[in-house]
């Protein structure tokens, strides 16, 4: 269930919010969301944080090159260095996503398990990462429980319906197409842009018509 997320498409979506700024990282292939203005607020908020502020640049600087493993072996070490602190939890969020793009689904829900920022947008992102990983390894029940997690966790024209979709294809995966109905339902009734992008009433017609088989 991993869906590329252009940064473009979020700024769109969260254009309203004059608090974010966002840092997009391309790894392999797929967008790792930071928030770069929490980072910032907690810096300069916090004093004891300064030392952890530039920790994970670098290893962010080999995701972006797509060099993976010196990417993993960098942000290692600095979560390792300043766990606890904003830019370890930072650098650990990107790791996880490290991770991910390798295929080591289990090591990155070590650490995406591990992660603590309290940012509402950090939060359900790495939640999201959570039930992706489980996706992909084909715990479909757990990660639809974590997808309508996500969705729940702040009511946005982003996040929510797109954790809604991801949920619904789970449900299905688990042949439970009443619960995929009510989340493509949803998805219409209440994030009119996403359902028709995702031209949702063919995915509620499906769910649909395996319920009455």
């Amino acid at each position: 269930m991993l869906e590329d997320i252009s940064g473009e498409k979020i700024k769109e979506q969260f254009k309203s919010n004059n608090k974010l700024r966002l840092i997009t990282i391309v790894v392999g292939g797929v967008i790792v969301i930071v928030l770069g203005y929490f980072a910032y607020l907690q810096f300069m908020w916090k004093p004891d944080n300064d030392k952890s502020k530039d920790s994970y640049w670098a290893g962010l600087n080999y995701a972006t090159a797509d060099s993976t493993d010196l990417a993993i072996d960098e942000l290692q070490a600095q979560v390792k260095k300043f766990d606890g602190k904003v830019g370890g939890e930072v650098a650990q969020f990107v790791l996880a996503r490290q991770f991910m793009a390798k295929g080591e689904f289990k090591s990155a829900l070590k650490e995406l398990e591990s992660v603590d920022l309290s940012d509402i947008y950090v939060s359900i992102m790495a939640t999201g990462l959570r039930a992706d990983c489980h996706s992909e390894l084909k715990d479909y029940e757990k990660a639809a429980n974590l997808y309508l997690e996500a969705a729940d966790a702040n009511d946005n024209e982003f996040t929510a319906p797109m954790y809604l979709m991801k949920a619904g294809l789970c449900a299905e995966e688990l042949k439970d197409f009443t619960m995929a109905t009510e989340c493509y339902e949803k998805i219409r009734d209440n994030y009119t842009s996403f359902a028709s992008q995702k031209a949702i009433e063919k995915y509620i017609a499906r769910a649909k018509n395996k319920t009455t088989k």
